[in-house]
């Protein structure tokens, strides 16, 4: 029978199956155990399954993820936290040089089965260090799948297949969205690695979002109806693998395409899918494809995260911006930055 949970609940429901499965999955970070996480997401896993499969580590990022590269590499398959966004910048060196090079280096012999999650982007209302978006570090990085669930259903078969996948997976948790809920049936199958999906059809313009955006882009989406628009929303659910059908499909039927990250604009995914799009797309193109992203600076105090993160007006005004063949110049400028740093104001 369905039954209304939240996101959180979700990726908790698909950690506690993996590990009833399979007695070499494993979860550990800061305060995942007793505590259950900073956001509840392990809640009660170490009460059912013992403090040998579910524990605490040391304040030490680099020494939890590296610790789980020596347990991938003796037939284990962890599970790791790294609490906050932020937090994981001292375990990069590990991620970059370890984890997503061992099968590399081992031509393929050495595999690396391990989750790294990682709550990340802002609207908590959090500071600096704890509201970061880091996924463009993670899918610059060969080696590594790059994960970012929008929905409860996504968030636990995406998961699971995390957990099962031979390779080191980036699964990155919005944490404005673990509060959120849906009427589900556990256990969800759902779309396999590298496949987007048709949130929300439409003719006029493509929205392509992920993760924390999604909500954002299906609201936009809505509010457009008003202003006469039919808009599509694209939730791509994997940055890596990245999925160019669906995506290219999407915008040769509509014609434009606006972008949404909360991360900074300047070198962002949002500017890789814009140039994918570009390659593929460029004769069905009707107006540059354009960006809504956070700026280009440092996570801003709480008070002013409403201002940096892109927003339903500042999505409206992109696609305003998308109808006509005779923008001024002027107008793809936002904030005193070039387009290419800011995406729409």
């Amino acid at each position: 029978m369905p039954e209304r949970i939240t996101f959180a609940r979700a990726l908790n429901a698909a950690m506690r199956d993996a590990m009833a499965e399979d007695d070499k999955v494993l979860v550990f970070g800061e305060d995942v155990g007793k505590l259950g996480g900073v956001f509840r997401v392990t809640d009660g896993l170490q009460a059912e399954f013992g403090a040998d499969r579910c524990f605490d580590t040391p304040l030490a990022e680099s020494g939890i993820v590296g610790f789980a590269v020596g347990m991938s590499m003796t037939g284990f398959k962890p599970v790791v936290e790294m609490q906050f966004d932020a937090f994981a910048y001292p375990a990069f060196e590990q991620i970059t040089s370890h984890v997503a090079k061992l099968r590399n280096r081992t031509r393929g012999a050495l595999g690396v089965p391990m989750v790294i999650r990682v709550p990340y982007a802002g609207g908590i209302g959090g500071v600096e260090h704890h509201c970061d978006s880091s996924e463009a570090y993670y899918a610059h990085t060969p080696g590594l799948k790059v994960v970012t669930p929008a929905t409860v259903e996504d968030a636990y078969s995406l998961l699971r297949e995390a957990i099962a996948d031979p390779d080191p997976v980036v699964f990155m948790e919005p944490k404005k969205l673990y509060w959120s809920t849906a009427e589900v049936s556990l256990p969800v199958q759902g779309e396999p690695f590298g496949r987007a999906v048709v949130r929300r059809p439409g003719r006029d313009a493509t929205l392509m979002a992920y993760g924390p955006t999604v909500p954002v882009a299906l609201e936009a989406a809505e509010a457009a109806v008003d202003e006469g628009w039919d808009l599509e929303v694209i939730d791509l659910r994997t940055i890596v693998p990245f999925d160019d059908v669906t995506v290219a499909e999407s915008v040769r039927r509509t014609g434009r395409c606006v972008v949404l990250q909360e991360a900074q604009g300047f070198a962002g995914v949002a500017g890789e899918i814009a140039a994918r799009v570009q390659e593929r797309c460029f004769h069905s193109l009707h107006a540059p494809v354009l960006r809504v992203t956070g700026f280009d600076i440092p996570y801003p105090a709480p008070k002013l995260e409403h201002t940096h993160l892109p927003s339903v007006d500042r999505v409206l005004d992109a696609v305003a911006r998308l109808q006509w063949d005779d923008v001024p110049d002027d107008r793809f400028v936002a904030g005193g930055q070039a387009l290419a740093g800011q995406g729409a104001a």
